[in-house]
């Protein structure tokens, strides 16, 4: 029933797919990816020296943020400027731009350990030998830097088409996809693509080295199954789910919900969990039983517990610190922690230093007391840099201008709600045009507040 996925029909009946068949050979490629190439993405282990040129080459070079490029320098790091600088200059020889090459190095920093010369140009050069412009092969290469590191010209070839294939038929309706010859896993791909999963979802998975769309009957299978259950394709959420399910033998799945049935879940609680965060299923029965025994520290009783591990799946497995010596060394109370993890359980999994940083920020610098964080702990999932702060800053703002009063406002009816709603409350509603214009810059970060 391969015609149904080829067609883009995305509500398909269980008994159609029970017939779902797709017409391609056995996997020949599956080292065109060669190991050699894979080790570039392994970061080197060269220490913090490495890391810290790696750090001030990516800010000096690329014009990375300092944030950006202590990130790739945990993934990959050099001690010296040599290769990473031919890597460059080749790209730009091929006429890659700025904005190309700060993408391909974000998704793809291993690229900066290859050899220029021998790995990387012959690649190039067998692209534009086949007829590719500059903008086709920077916008592409741009979007998928990994199949650089084929090194067989006819599979980087499929490759390379088919990506470019659907980048022009997501471009015009006149360009139509059509079904590709080749190794199981582009087969695999344009099947996701035909239910509608977007390029930043499909691409990854057509370079990705783990497997889930490299072979035929067993992703047949755990598609099937996800459609099943009503993933959505054109979320991250399905991508999480197929993999899960490609990964895991039905005797592990099957260990695995026994260890949620012995704590008093049912099946349909396991698989209601696993649509609500399917990678939740990786957790061994250790990490199991370490959560629940946190939470029962933290004085929840089995039934809150059972209860947070159907509503927020995702807090399983992740208690490895001492929460509630975090919550207590801040000055919070024993209930108070209780209360705190009552009401938002994932935030057992929040770092020290992540719970640290917030709470002295709301406490320090915005002068709520611990009971604000208590009454509403949602505000320690929320980003420090695209809410928290730039809203304490109007808040700030308008507090020095006698505006608000000396006390701040709650903190729900500040962080909590929507955009449009702290606009209407905090900076719309004042007449004064150039008041409204120096909020709006605060609210943006392109103004500093007062101290």
């Amino acid at each position: 029933m391969l015609s149904l996925i080829l067609h883009g029909r995305k509500s398909l009946e269980l008994q159609k797919w029970r017939n779902l068949r797709f017409a391609v050979n056995p996997l020949q490629h599956s080292s065109a990816f060669s190991s050699a190439s894979a080790a570039a993405d392994t970061p080197l282990q060269d220490g913090r020296k490495g890391q810290n040129f790696t750090v001030s080459y990516l800010i000096e070079s690329l014009g990375f943020t300092t944030k950006l490029a202590e990130s790739i320098s945990k993934k990959v790091s050099f001690e010296e400027k040599r290769n990473p600088q031919s890597v460059l200059s080749l790209l730009r020889r091929y006429g890659f731009r700025a904005s190309h090459i700060s993408s391909i190095i974000t998704n793809y920093p291993g690229l900066l350990t290859l050899d220029a010369e021998r790995s990387l140009a012959p690649n190039l050069k067998f692209l534009k030998s086949r007829g590719a412009s500059t903008s086709e092969l920077t916008e592409i290469l741009s979007k998928v830097p990994k199949i650089l590191r084929i090194k067989k010209n006819k599979t980087l070839g499929r490759y390379y088409d088919f990506v470019r294939e659907i980048v022009q038929a997501d471009k015009s309706s006149k360009f139509e996809v059509s079904l590709p010859n080749g190794p199981n896993r582009i087969k695999n791909v344009f099947a996701l693509r035909q239910l509608g999963m977007p390029q930043d979802l499909l691409f990854p998975l057509l370079i990705s080295q783990n497997g889930t769309v490299h072979g035929k009957v067993r992703f047949e299978e755990s598609l099937k199954k996800v459609l099943e259950m009503g993933f959505d394709p054109t979320t991250a959420k399905f991508v999480q789910a197929l993999r899960m399910l490609y990964q895991m033998s039905e005797k592990t799945i099957e260990e695995k919900v026994k260890v949620y049935k012995r704590l008093g879940l049912s099946v349909e609680d396991v698989w209601g969990m696993f649509k609500k965060w399917p990678t939740f299923m990786t957790n061994s029965e250790k990490k199991i039983t370490q959560t629940f025994e946190t939470f029962s520290k933290c004085g929840l009783v089995e039934e809150e517990i059972l209860l947070a591990f159907k509503k927020f799946p995702q807090c399983i497995g992740a208690s490895e610190h001492n929460c509630v010596g975090t919550f207590l060394g801040l000055g919070f109370s024993k209930d108070e922690v209780t209360v705190i993890i009552k009401r938002l359980p994932h935030c057992i999994s929040y770092s020290a230093e992540m719970v640290k940083r917030k709470t002295e920020f709301l406490v320090k610098e915005m002068n709520w007391p611990l009971k604000a964080v208590v009454s509403y702990p949602a505000v320690l999932g929320l980003s420090m840099d695209k809410r928290v702060v730039p809203r304490c800053n109007v808040i700030k703002t308008l507090m020095s201008k006698g505006l608000l009063g000396s006390e701040p406002p709650p903190v729900g009816s500040s962080l909590a709600c929507t955009d449009e709603l702290f606009l209407k409350r905090y900076v719309r509603k004042h007449d004064d045009e150039e008041l409204v214009a120096e909020l709006m810059a605060i609210l943006r970060g392109c103004h500093a507040s007062p101290r």
